[in-house]
């Protein structure tokens, strides 16, 4: 039966070269409505470079990407309008440290939104309660742990009401017990059905959470389909891949 949902992006032939390194070599691929996709593999497989492609942090040297069904690499494309529609969630948080936790998460609704101070004031308390950190709102990123920083980071994200969410490895920076409290807030907005792509190591996560998983080896698509089609491939480097985090 197929998928009826519509694609939020389509990936099309994506090629990134850095110099003469080819990191991306031809990558398809859709994440549709409401749809967690995983994005797994191992280290310089081109997993955070096809992220950085999809929000334009990265110009791709060829293929296209669709938004909506709209070529993001046109030339008159409105780069701020579309970074809007996304949000970014990154490794080491990215937080302003010289802002209070509550102001880190209004400065989008102000700046880009222009929306009223208290108005906006209001709809930052509103996720920081969804993250579980309304207690936290007059505080500095320099007294908060990364996994409180990293929920922080979560709700500014959210703030802008996205249509699709982007993780790039955000546990790799955090302590095994932080872990799992970031892993619970996208637990929380998977089960929401909110649009994400997510680069992970973390394999429960991706066998549990996800709709999707695709895992990438030497900047292509090596495997993609269900958790249990991905994780129960006879792919040789799957497998090998899966071996060193059950060793």
């Amino acid at each position: 039966m197929t998928d009826q949902r519509e694609a939020v992006i389509q990936v099309k032939g994506l090629k990134k070269n850095f110099g003469s390194l080819e990191v991306l070599k031809g990558v398809d691929m859709k994440v549709l409505k409401g749809e967690a996709v995983v994005v797994i593999g191992p280290s310089g497989s081109g997993k955070s470079t096809l992220l950085r492609c999809l929000n334009l942090l990265e110009t791709p040297t060829g293929g296209d990407i669709l938004f909506h069904g709209q070529s993001i690499l046109r030339k008159d494309l409105k780069l701020d309008e579309y970074r809007e529609k996304f949000g970014m969630v990154f490794q080491l948080f990215n937080l302003f440290e010289n802002l209070s936790v509550l102001d880190n998460v209004t400065i989008g609704l102000r700046k880009v939104k222009k929306i009223p101070k208290e108005q906006a004031e209001k709809k930052a308390m509103e996720l920081l309660k969804q993250v579980g950190l309304e207690s936290k709102a007059d505080v500095y990123p320099s007294k908060l742990s990364g996994g409180q920083k990293q929920r922080v980071a979560i709700a500014r994200a959210l703030a802008l009401k996205p249509k699709i969410l982007f993780f790039d490895e955000p546990t790799s920076a955090l302590d095994p017990e932080l872990t799992g409290e970031i892993l619970k807030v996208i637990r929380d907005l998977a089960a929401e059905h909110m649009t994400m792509v997510i680069v992970t190591h973390e394999m429960n996560f991706a066998r549990n959470v996800s709709d999707h998983v695709i895992f990438m080896d030497g900047g292509v698509i090596a495997v993609e389909g269900t958790p249990e089609e991905v994780f129960d491939s006879s792919n040789e480097r799957m497998k090998e891949f899966l071996g060193k985090f059950n060793d």
